[in-house]
């Protein structure tokens, strides 16, 4: 219901201004409207619009009761169209919100529709807009989750309701390479198998999207075949798992330290030992949030952030291909797997030594020959980017792993367990587990290989069979993160133990060695201090400050003598390896250091 007023300003007097506040307070209170708003008319000048009414929201499902709400079991996970009507005599604005106990995620198909933001968008009168959502119960109990709309005039920001929920995550969309055959895991008879498109992956469970490549014999084989064809491990080559775009921020339950938060995956406060979870959501490619990366959990989440990794050079993407287990090479019983050569190719495959004493330089080019011009894999080099992995694109992975899609969101696993188990190989058997957190036993071997569930699993970023390996203990991992102040690269601490780049080294001396290569290939960091080590501030999105020291981890930023960073760990490294151990080294050959390669698809 509209009611309006209009009066000329000409020739007012004072009298007449006590008569319309009057006759206002009358029309108000007799009529009962939810609001008044003052506004000018663009139309005519000096006159005074008086407009009224409710402005109510039409929101329909089939899914619904009556109430807009509906049940959502335990595990269970569905799609869900719901339409949202503007049946008010007048354009308006609407927000959209859900309420659900935690551990309840919803999230839209960003190719057909995004929900609109906490302010609102204007919907015009008889207007309609249409949410596809997925709602995924990743809890212990059967959950009612209800649909709302606040709704307020075009012209005025709106209020989002406390205790309420804004639909913040995407259904994140993987992009596979023409020669990459998708593959999920046959639990019945243990081993992969290709997938359908409809089954491939669900974030919302641990089901990260993992594909394989082939041999080129029997690439035209599995290309062709249908879904739940059997893969043969002796005919896969390399493995792979995808981490999609997301932002995300880091809560202090205390106000002080940022360990993360409590919610609902966590029986105490988080510790520096036991950290809680990293807030993530998915985003667009189109998407890039600069904030703080923090918040104080009592308060509304903000500081959304989204990680350095997803920006390569000057492009921005969608996500990144990261290897499923440290890298091995095509010479599987070769001295320290590989050794400090390009003349083999890198294989990523479970259960094989991983490739160790190899300079960085030489990884480097490893890592690159595997998307080159007439590579054995059939990656095409004009779309596919293959290299070494940066320490940003590290953090992808380990933040990932430390939010509500992550081995911390999986309710398998609770208290110490949610910390990643650790690979204790002294053979750097790849994908191995000691079925629990880091810890100061020399028990070494490889207690149980990766698809073990959940004793082997648990040593994964998902704590399921599809998550990431290796990411504590096996083997150290070089990262491509550099000393360079002032811009000069540092290639490694003496004569002797180097990246074999050239560069400065950590004695005064300069060597003379191997062309670096793009600088999108590499972070470089400008300090030894990690408050100042990018561009004179903290290095956000790049684990480094923001979880030093989580798990008890060991935490030595680079400088001059040992410029380059490796990670994670290896067999022997106890309470200090974990996906967010980081430390310092010299850039050289070493028998318990290995490497990881990321790919980019354009």
């Amino acid at each position: 219901m509209l009611g309006r007023i209009k009066y000329q300003w000409k020739n007012l007097k004072k009298n007449h201004y006590i008569m319309i506040i009057g006759l206002i307070s009358l029309f108000l209170i007799v009529g009962g409207f939810s609001f008044a708003l003052f506004t000018i008319n663009s139309e005519r000048r000096g006159a005074l619009n008086i407009v009224t009414g409710e402005i109510e929201a039409i929101i329909e499902s089939k899914s619904f009761d009556n109430n807009h709400s509906m049940i959502i079991k335990s595990g269970e996970s569905k799609e869900i169209e719901i339409t949202l009507k503007n049946e008010n005599e007048r354009d308006a604005k609407f927000n959209f919100w859900y309420k659900v106990a935690d551990g309840v995620n919803v999230s839209y198909d960003s190719t057909k529709d995004e929900p609109m933001g906490e302010e609102g968008e204007v919907i015009e009168n008889n207007g309609v807009k249409i949410y596809r959502l997925k709602i995924a119960n990743n809890t212990d109990n059967d959950e009612v989750i209800t649909f709302g709309s606040n709704g307020g005039l075009y012209n005025k920001k709106l209020d989002f309701p406390i205790g309420k929920k804004i639909v913040e995550g995407i259904i994140p969309i993987v992009s596979t390479e023409d020669n990459m055959i998708k593959v999920v895991w046959d639990e019945s008879n243990s081993n992969w198998v290709k997938a359908s498109d409809d089954n491939w992956y669900d974030y919302d469970f641990g089901k990260w999207a993992n594909a394989v490549t082939v041999t080129t014999a029997s690439r035209s084989k599995y290309q062709s075949a249908a879904s739940g064809t059997a893969i043969s491990m002796s005919d896969i080559e390399t493995m792979w798992v995808y981490i999609p775009r997301y932002s995300y921020t880091i809560g202090s339950e205390d106000g002080d330290a940022y360990y993360g938060k409590k919610g609902v995956y966590l029986s105490n406060a988080p510790t520096l030992a036991l950290p809680g979870e990293i807030d993530v959501k998915f985003i667009k490619k189109s998407e890039k949030e600069l904030g703080s990366a923090k918040y104080k959990v009592a308060e509304k989440r903000n500081g959304w952030r989204t990680p350095d990794g997803f920006t390569f050079g000057d492009e921005e993407l969608s996500g990144v291909w990261v290897g499923k287990f440290e890298t091995s090479s095509s010479s599987p019983f070769a001295n320290w797997g590989g050794g400090n050569t390009t003349t083999l190719d890198a294989m990523i495959k479970p259960n094989v030594a991983s490739w160790r004493l190899i300079q960085v330089a030489i990884l480097g080019e490893v890592a690159r020959n595997m998307s080159r011009s007439g590579n054995r894999y059939g990656f095409n080099s004009n779309k596919v980017d293959s290299h070494a992995m940066k320490n940003s694109e590290w953090a992808l992975a380990s933040y990932l792993s430390q939010s509500k899609y992550g081995k911390l969101g999986n309710r398998a696993y609770s208290g110490e367990n949610k910390e990643i188990y650790q690979n204790k190989s002294n053979g750097y058997i790849t994908g191995c587990s000691y079925g629990s957190p880091s810890d100061s036993s020399s028990d070494y071997g490889c207690q149980y290989t990766y698809e073990k569930s959940p004793a082997g699993t648990g040593a994964s970023t998902t704590g399921t069979i599809y998550g990431v390996y290796d990411m504590s203990g096996g083997s150290w991992e070089y990262v491509m993160g550099n000393y360079a102040p002032e811009g000069e690269k540092y290639s490694g601490g003496n004569v002797t133990q180097h990246s074999s780049y050239t560069g400065l080294l950590g004695d005064g001396n300069t060597y003379t060695g191997h062309a670096w290569l793009d600088n999108k290939y590499y972070d470089f960091y400008g300090s030894d201090n990690l408050l100042t080590a990018c561009n004179g501030k903290p290095c956000l999105t790049h684990a480094l400050n923001e979880t030093a020291g989580w798990y008890m981890s060991s935490a030595e930023m680079v400088l001059a003598n040992y410029p380059w960073l490796y990670r994670g760990g290896s067999c022997s490294s106890g309470i200090k390896g974990s996906p967010f151990s980081f430390y310092q080294i010299h850039g050289g050959i070493y028998g318990v250091v290995s490497f990881r390669i990321v790919l980019t698809i354009n």
